[in-house]
């Protein structure tokens, strides 16, 4: 008897589990879905489990979400595609919750279950879900619906095909906004699926209702729309459907939509192709960058080399320059960190003459402007003027500007300068290097925060492995000499981290003739937390030197440090003994 019954066990503890006034396992039970349609077989599946859930909607959102996840990949379990139309039923139950988020994954779910679908079956019942949903009384049923459109057309006949386009027609001219913001977001999708002759007629009078909406919030996302339908059409018919409507809305009395314009505009570029660009849009994208909204600046700033790449020099230095300039010094230090982050590419576009003229006056003003991210956006990307004007040039000009900031207040300026340094010293070369640049690195090493001298320590060692051992024995080991006996115990432990770090770069010849005393003298300080260190530092110093070194110098000391009177220092002390004998053990 009990095995009878089995096969009804898991239904049963779905359903009470459902009923379950406790949210988490009702949640559990609905992600155990897949295991109980699996127990239950295909067949009782479509006749016993989906039904259930049909009619059991009214829970909680979190829950729903699940379910409407599960049965996105629920194909298998009721059958494979042939019953694939047994899910359509709670799903369009799904489509009409009030919370977006079931609802999309709702829609999401029927896409994935229409794509796998027969033809036939998705005449027969997908095409009247999404007919059904789009004549719903409740407004979320005809926002669900507009997702589904680019499922339902292709398999349909051509006099469905035409109710389609005119019902989606109807949904972008609804009382809801909702109804119509989702037509918009969804129009580029639909588009892709009709066929060119009527997507010049049918959805390009959508499209023109849409952008002459009167809510700001469906125009920006008709503006999306204006991207997805450019590439659909050939060049002449983009350039007189979609054009016109680009140029409007860059004009447009909401920020948002021009926001969303200066967000687009490259994207729309490429689909009207460079002619019409460099006729009308660019006066559209010149507005933009001197727009009264500060968001729209941001994003127009921030799209300013791309745009130039389309353009000739001659547009570029004629048009965007002049704006180029403007922006360098507006009001909102967003603006200028937009374009400080992207400004260093318009170098190769301008070509040599004119970002020595031009640009270079504007890259110094960035450089020395009072917003620490503005300054960071134009050191990060200096390599690429490098390649246009050369390193003289640069240096001249821009070397003043980056050793001030090497003593900015913001710590977080002299860091980026520092982690930018072994790139300008590869490029400058030594000779300039030690002229201008040697002195700051070591100063550095002083610095009062933490992670500048960490920074500067790590530092030191990237130079010593671009200018080779010879070079860091001349410039980095002396100076470093006189730092291990800096009266402040910080800056001690400082120069203990930079010789662990340049120590396999100089070899062990240095490190045993110049390093290695340093450390051990260190290790008689009357400072615990510097003996530790030196502990540390011996222990990192064991593979580098030669074995009778190790033994004749490095254990002596660490045995007195082993038995020194603070506990960390003993611990320390004791695991850098164990690590020589293991050195000792495997050699």
């Amino acid at each position: 008897m009990a095995a009878v019954d089995e096969p009804l066990y898991p239904i049963a503890v779905l359903i009470d589990e459902l009923k379950n006034e406790d949210i988490q396992l009702r949640l559990n039970s609905i992600r155990k879905l897949s295991t109980i349609a699996r127990a239950l077989g295909e067949e009782r599946t479509r006749k016993e489990l989906i039904p259930f859930l049909s009619e059991n909607n009214d829970d909680d959102d979190e829950v729903l979400l699940v379910m409407a996840e599960e049965l996105g990949v629920f194909v298998p379990y009721v059958g494979g595609v042939e019953h694939a139309n047994v899910l359509l039923a709670p799903l369009e139950t799904l489509c009409t919750v009030e919370e977006t988020c079931v609802r999309d994954k709702a829609v999401e779910s029927l896409c994935r279950i229409g794509a796998q679908m027969r033809e036939q079956d998705v005449v027969e019942h997908f095409i009247p879900l999404v007919k059904r949903l789009a004549a719903g009384e409740w407004f979320t049923a005809r926002v669900s619906s507009c997702g589904l459109f680019h499922i339902a057309y292709p398999s349909a006949s051509e006099v469905l095909k035409t109710e389609l386009r005119t019902i989606y027609g109807q949904l972008c001219q609804d009382d809801m906004p909702m109804v119509r913001r989702s037509a918009a977001t969804n129009l580029g999708k639909f588009a892709a699926t009709v066929e060119a002759a009527h997507l010049k007629t049918d959805i390009m009078s959508i499209f023109e209702d849409l952008t002459q909406d009167d809510q700001d919030s469906v125009r920006l996302l008709a503006v999306e729309g204006c991207a997805a339908l450019g590439k659909l059409l050939e060049p002449q018919d983009c350039v007189a459907h979609i054009l016109p409507v680009v140029v409007n809305f860059s004009q447009d009395k909401s920020w948002r939509v021009r926001y969303m314009v200066a967000n687009q505009l490259y994207e729309l570029c490429e689909a009207v192709g460079p002619e019409p660009t460099r006729s009308d849009l660019v006066p559209a994208y010149v507005r933009l960058l001197r727009d009264n909204e500060a968001e729209v600046r941001i994003a127009a700033a921030g799209k300013v080399t791309k745009f130039s790449h389309i353009l000739t020099t001659d547009l570029a230095i004629q048009h965007i320059l002049p704006c180029v300039k403007e922006l360098s010094t507006d009001s909102s230090q967003h603006v200028r960190s937009a374009l400080a982050s992207v400004i260093m590419g318009m170098a190769p576009v301008l070509g040599k003459d004119a970002t020595i003229e031009q640009l270079l006056p504007i890259f110094l003003s960035l450089l020395k402007d009072e917003f620490p991210d503005v300054r960071l956006n134009i050191i990060s990307k200096l390599d690429q003027v490098n390649q246009v004007i050369g390193i003289d040039l640069l240096s001249q000009s821009l070397l003043p500007a980056i050793v001030e900031l090497a003593e900015d207040r913001h710590w977080r300026v002299r860091l980026a300068i520092i982690e930018y340094i072994p790139l300008l010293a590869s490029q400058l070369g030594v000779g300039f290097f030690d002229d201008k640049l040697g002195a700051l690195c070591m100063q550095w090493l002083k610095d009062k925060v933490y992670s500048i001298r960490d920074a500067a320590a790590n530092n030191v060692k990237r130079l010593a492995e671009e200018f080779g051992p010879d070079w860091a024995m001349q410039h980095i080991v002396p100076q470093v000499l006189e730092l291990i006996n800096d009266p402040h115990y910080l800056y001690r432990m400082t120069i203990l981290h930079a010789i662990s770090l340049i120590a396999p770069v100089l070899g062990s010849e240095i490190t045993c003739s110049k390093l290695l005393p340093l450390v051990v003298n260190a290790s008689k300080d009357r400072v615990p937390n510097i003996k530790f260190n030196v502990a540390k530092v011996l222990q990192s110093l064991i593979p580098i030197v030669d074995q009778p070194v190790v033994e004749k110098t490095i254990r002596p000391c660490l045995a007195e440090l082993s038995e020194d009177p603070d506990v960390d220092v003993r611990f320390f002390a004791s695991q850098a003994l164990q690590s020589i004998d293991q050195v000792m053990m495997s050699s």
